[in-house]
């Protein structure tokens, strides 16, 4: 089985990437990080060739079996990883939770939240800065 890690380029992504990282360690499984946006194009969810390279070279550095993967075919964020759930298939899906406001909530959604009810394996939520 695999670790599916739901990278964002914010510092709740780089805590889920963090705590994937330290969880493949331990338990010896592949990591897989993923970067999956709606669209492509100038979306502030999708990680740059910048952030690619710095990705990939943290799994090495780690000597972790991982590798990052970034995906903006049209599909949502939430289908995109369900997905991957379902096929790879995942014993843990790693995802980077912030604080926001009812309001906010109501009026944006919440990628995690679609997620923790949606996907068939355990959901590790990680707070940035803790």
């Amino acid at each position: 089985m695999t670790i599916l890690v739901a990278y964002a380029p914010r510092p709740e992504g780089q805590a889920a990437l963090d705590k994937g990282i330290e969880i493949a360690k331990r338990r010896n499984e592949p990591l897989m990080v993923v970067n999956a946006t709606p669209g492509d194009g100038d979306d502030a969810s999708m990680a740059s060739a910048h952030d690619a390279e710095r990705i990939e070279k943290l799994l090495a550095d780690a000597k972790v079996d991982g590798v990052f993967k970034q995906f903006g075919r049209g599909k949502s964020t939430v289908e995109e990883i369900e997905n991957l759930v379902d096929t790879l298939p995942a014993s843990l899906l790693i995802i980077g939770i912030r604080k926001r406001s009812p309001v906010g909530k109501l009026i944006l959604g919440s990628v995690a939240q679609e997620l923790l009810m949606s996907v068939s394996c355990p959901v590790l939520s990680v707070k940035a800065g803790m």
